[in-house]
């Protein structure tokens, strides 16, 4: 079994080492990394394991990332990520961009193991529900969604949804693992950017979410309900101190003027993020709270949370049978 991060209890809202009233603030992201929580690599038997093959679909309206990941071997797949286009003028949904996955699953001759979304998306929908069934594979998604829920079923009023994660097939707990073939990968809690955010990673590559962007944008918000600048760092510091060849695969690119999109990084790049390069777990979290308040909402939040946290489906029916989006008003911070 993996080693996985070791992640802060539920509620605690402070990392380790950070501590406002020190006098010693010089601790960066390099003191962070050797002496904070780590991401192990994985162990495996029967020798070295083939290295999974990973392919990126940028979904060019939102900055999302859609990964495949599959075993050369079984040709066994998961897919990670997935979006689910929405038209907000017309509120029709489509599946584009989900179908473009299915193509290239078939293409490759690959097999859908599981579906898995790392957190409950913000900014896009999500094409969960719709890509299990095109292929009858089981969803996924970390086990503290039911909290997410909870807090997000009174601000929509919506008493009938279920809070309790029964939308997804499997819901993955801190030190999970997801077996697609012959490659495993780990499943860590990792909180900051939402509370129900976690990793994927084994000794070759880590899905980090939207806890980091490549290095020339930055790091995620920590400012939705549940988010956590504190603990955004906690995880940041655990993601760079996985071992140098482990390459990183990001959420969300939002390019720099004469850049092509791109979601691939290594531990070295990450580590001169833009965002970390220089500061202290006290700088950093001052900073994130201070640049999170001047941000807007992502343009489809509210409108994305009430269909991601019901497992990628449109809203539960009315009583005359139509579905209905709610925009609830001043109500997104608690």
């Amino acid at each position: 079994m993996p080693a996985v991060l070791e992640a802060p209890a539920i509620g605690k809202r402070r990392h380790p080492e950070y501590n406002s009233s020190s006098s010693d603030e010089t601790d960066g992201i390099d003191t962070m990394a050797k002496g904070g929580s780590q991401l192990s690599t994985m162990s495996h038997s029967g020798g070295s394991p083939m290295r999974p093959n990973v392919h990126g679909i940028f979904h060019h309206p939102t900055g999302s990332v859609q990964y495949i990941i599959w075993d050369p071997a079984s040709r066994a797949c998961a897919i990670i990520d997935p979006v689910l286009d929405f038209d907000r003028r017309s509120a029709t949904f489509s599946a584009v961009s989900a179908d473009e996955l299915l193509q290239f699953v078939g293409r490759n001759e690959l097999k859908v193991e599981v579906i898995v979304d790392t957190h409950p998306h913000a900014d896009h929908m999500s094409a969960a529900a719709y890509l299990s069934g095109r292929t009858g594979s089981p969803t996924a998604i970390g086990e503290r969604v039911a909290i997410v829920q909870q807090m997000w079923r009174e601000r929509y009023d919506l008493p009938e949804l279920p809070v309790d994660g029964r939308q997804w097939h499997r819901l993955l707990r801190h030190g999970d693992t997801i077996t697609i073939g012959s490659v495993e990968l780990a499943v860590a809690y990792a909180p900051g950017h939402t509370l129900a955010s976690i990793i994927l990673y084994n000794e070759d590559v880590a899905f980090v979410n939207d806890t980091v962007f490549l290095p020339d944008v930055g790091t995620a918000r920590a400012d939705f309900p549940g988010g956590c600048a504190e603990e955004l760092w906690q995880t940041i510091s655990a993601i760079v101190a996985l071992p140098k060849q482990v390459r990183l695969m990001v959420g969300h690119d939002y390019p720099p003027q004469g850049r092509t999109a791109a979601w691939e990084c290594s531990i070295d790049e990450q580590r001169e993020n833009i965002h970390l390069a220089g500061r202290s777990a006290v700088d950093f979290v001052a900073w994130r709270k201070s640049r999170d308040a001047t941000l807007p909402l992502p343009d489809l939040m509210l409108l994305a949370l009430q269909v991601n946290l019901n497992g990628g489906r449109p809203p539960l029916k009315a009583r005359d049978g139509r579905r209905f989006l709610k925009v609830p008003v001043d109500c997104t911070h608690p």
